[in-house]
């Protein structure tokens, strides 16, 4: 429960129409299962100490007395759980019987939940057995003690504030107005529903869409506990399906036609951050009423998984689907900037490396759809002292077989001359000796764009923004920056989705050993011929930079969370003491170079994590670092 996992469970049990106390014990056995398992939420379908499919059983007293007393029973022999366990019973309540979900915890039940959507159409007749507990706010009587009943309850951990729990029963999440919009606005960050849905063809697909969209819709997770076999087949197949999601993203789901438990490990603090984030998220306490409960806090073992390329899709599909989608708004709104200035040339300084490919690649594309020439697009190369001949040559012949025109300026002459007027030894590989190359080769940029009355298209992407890896004034300016908010990890698959699809094989091999070549910025003589100055061994890998990027500033995590999910997710591939070195790099270079990204030129924002300084990130430049620093001094 540490840094706001909690693991929540739903099961579905083996059922025996109308046996309360076989289903009683078949409950009690699953809890104890998932409490071996951790699990701090425990759900159970709609109904399940009798069954769903009694039909006009329920008007027998004596099926209705015994579960309440198998109720009474339940509470009593897991009254040692360490959970909030959520089962659902026909309860009676002022003459009218309810359909009902008890939340139980610590041998006590905290209340009673009525359904409110009663259906009755197709194959069922729900008000033919129960009262709708719409407006129902009261005090039930269970084996001689009060118990609050009503559809407007909250339960709440005292000792996890962020741990607000309510829940609505099956038809409840189908109807136009669910009640968990309700129990969200007033506090609710966890909605569970104990259901029984019967199957048919193609409802599996819809039933998985409203609880991921109602988690997405809500910003909370949910929690869906279905019926499954044991039920009648008289003339309706229960087939289970537990679902797990948390915003909009499944974490769990159970297989069809077979009663299991399913397990996840809801982020509760990444559901409340992402509340505060969006404004328009409505707060309404009204006349609900938080009932409180206490857990053990204690480490949740995480069985969880996160993403090690977070900006990337994993499906292939979704993959191409996501980088054609990207390309085409990297495009659009590079097409919408020279229309504005009625511009038809554009100017790119192209290195060879993986982001001036992309950047060629996305204004290519831009020409094609304003319907201008290729050859109106300007490819610099401009060779200095770290130019490698294997990027030289990609850069030309990516240039020729792309149909834009080429023109090479040989920059060493005129960086000696700089480094004459200002007293800058060649011989000392500084700072200065990098960052002069840099910032000539934008000036030749800029001042080709006068020439032709074009518009210099910038390379850089997130990854190095986000680091500040640019010079000042340098790579870091250009007149529109195509890839601002493409991270290091998503471009390499974008120049290879581009490979894969273009057509061309000359052009696919070009662009494949562009992927094959390292990152590096080329300011540092070769050795051998070779690359000598490579950018992951100085700022560390891009894959975790991504990482702790997306975590901190889409999610925010803190960055003890962001330690424990990465060396989760690279165990394999990085040791801690690496992690944690490359996670301190990031936290000192991202708050110490904020004034570079203040005054970043404009360029289209494509997924949710961007540093635009008028969009997604509102920064002071001078915001101290010290209390993230800090917190992973105390690891």
């Amino acid at each position: 429960m540490r840094q706001g996992f909690v693991k929540v469970a739903a099961a579905t049990p083996d059922v025996r129409v109308a046996d309360c106390r076989h289903n009683g014990n078949e409950i009690i056995r699953l809890i104890r299962e998932m409490e071996k398992e951790g699990a701090k939420v425990m759900v159970f379908p709609e109904l399940c100490i009798t069954g769903y499919t009694c039909a006009d059983l329920f008007w027998q007293e004596l099926l209705v007395r015994s579960a309440r007393e198998e109720l009474v029973r339940i509470v009593q022999e897991t009254s040692d759980v360490d959970a909030l366990i959520f089962v659902g019973l026909p309860f009676e309540h002022s003459g009218k019987l309810y359909n009902v979900a008890a939340a139980v915890s610590h041998g006590e039940v905290l209340g009673m939940v009525p359904k409110i959507h009663l259906p009755n159409y197709g194959e069922f007749y729900e008000q033919r057995n129960f009262a709708s507990g719409a407006g129902v706010c009261d005090l039930a009587i269970l084996n001689g003690e009060e118990v609050l009943f009503g559809s407007e309850l909250i339960f709440a951990c005292t000792n996890m504030p962020k741990l607000t729990v309510a829940a609505e029963i099956c038809e409840d999440l189908w109807v136009t107005s669910p009640p968990s919009a309700n129990h969200a606005a007033a506090g609710a960050n966890l909605i569970v529903n104990l259901s029984a849905s019967s199957e048919a063809v193609g409802k599996d697909s819809y039933r998985k869409s409203l609880v991921r969209g109602q988690s997405a819709r809500l910003v909370c997770g949910y929690v869906y506990a279905n019926a499954g076999e044991g039920e009648s087949t008289q003339d309706l197949v229960f087939g289970g399906q537990n679902l797990i999601a948390e915003n909009g993203a499944l974490l769990a789901e159970g297989k069809r036609f077979q009663n299991e438990i399913v397990y996840g490990d809801v982020d509760f603090e990444r559901i409340s951050s992402e509340r505060r984030r969006m404004t328009t998220f409505e707060s309404d306490l009204g006349t609900y009423q938080m009932v409180p409960f206490c857990l053990t806090v204690e480490e949740t073992k995480l069985t969880r998984q996160f993403a090690p390329n977070p900006f990337v899709p994993s499906n292939e599909k979704d993959r191409d689907d996501r980088c054609d989608e990207i390309l085409n708004i990297q495009a659009m709104g590079l097409k919408k900037r020279l229309a504005h200035i009625h511009g038809e040339r554009a100017v790119v300084g192209i290195s060879g490396g993986l982001d001036s490919t992309l950047a060629l690649l996305v204004t290519a594309r831009t020409f094609d759809l304003l319907g201008l020439p290729r050859e109106n697009i300007l490819a610099v190369t401009m060779p200095c002292f770290g130019t490698t001949d294997r990027t030289y040559r990609n850069a030309c012949e990516l240039t020729r077989r792309l149909g834009a025109t080429l023109q090479e300026v040989d920059i060493k002459e005129a960086v000696r001359v700089h480094f004459e007027n200002i007293g800058q030894d060649p011989a000392l590989h500084d700072v200065t000796y990098e960052n002069s190359q840099a910032r000539e080769r934008t000036q030749v940029l800029m001042d080709l764009a006068n020439q032709c009355n074009g518009l210099v298209v910038g390379t850089g992407d997130l990854s190095e923004l986000a680091l500040g890896w640019a010079t000042y004034n340098g790579d870091h300016m250009s007149m529109y920056g195509v890839n601002a908010s493409v991270p290091k990890t998503l471009v390499r698959h974008l120049v290879h989705y581009y490979a894969r699809t273009c057509e061309d094989e000359r052009l696919s091999q070009i662009l494949l050993d562009v992927l094959d070549t390292p990152v590096s910025p080329e300011l540092l003589p070769p050795e051998d011929g070779n690359i000598s100055q490579k950018t992951e061994d100085l700022v560390g890998p891009y894959e975790l930079h991504d990482f702790f990027l997306y975590y901190m500033l889409r999610v925010g995590y803190s960055p003890k969370k962001i330690y424990r999910i990465a060396c989760r997710t690279f165990e394999a591939v990085y040791d801690q003491e690496t992690i944690l070195k490359w996670l301190r790099k990031f936290y000192w270079r991202f708050f110490s170079q904020q004034f570079k990204r203040s005054c970043l030129p404009d360029g289209p924002k494509v997924g949710s994590v961007t540093v635009s300084p008028r969009g997604d990130l509102r920064m002071p430049s001078d915001a101290c670092v010290q209390l993230w620093i800090q917190e992973l001094d105390e690891m």
